[in-house]
């Protein structure tokens, strides 16, 4: 039996303790060129974001405006027909704008400027994006 005093010591005699591999020399910090390569990847990402979310207005485009048709027992289709159509433009819209930024972004970054958002085309994908979610919500209740 080992003692309490003994039992969580690791024997070390007649072994070699390994060192670990020496350090590679530090390279030199490239502070811009750091930077502008975490930009570009940022504007990539953001990017892929906005395809993203497009194809995801498309997807909620078909299902809204062809499966829940089909799979209703009756009633009027065509209000659900209409809010795909409109979800299907709204995911048109945003890879359109998604696409256009991204080139946007791309000569900015190139130029050394920075580009804000055009506040018009939010308005409108955000003013759809609000108008479908109401228009949901109203066909929700009432189809119930």
């Amino acid at each position: 039996m080992y003692e309490a005093s003994t039992f969580w010591q690791v024997p070390t005699a007649d072994r070699e303790i390994e060192q670990p591999p020496s350090s590679p020399e530090p390279r030199d910090f490239d502070q811009d060129g750091d930077a502008t390569r975490r930009t570009w990847l940022a504007s990539e990402r953001t990017v892929l974001a906005w395809l993203r979310t497009g194809l995801t207005a498309t997807a909620v485009a078909l299902a809204v405006g062809k499966v829940v048709p089909d799979l209703r027992d009756g009633g009027a289709a065509w209000p659900f027909v209409v809010l795909g159509a409109g979800y299907g433009l709204l995911g048109v819209l945003i890879v359109a704008y998604g696409l256009q930024r991204g080139r946007d972004v791309d000569r900015a970054i190139r130029a050394g400027n920075w580009l804000t958002l055009d506040g018009r085309a939010m308005g409108i994908i955000g003013g759809l994006s609000i108008a479908l979610g109401l228009l949901s919500v109203v066909l929700i209740v009432v189809d119930t």
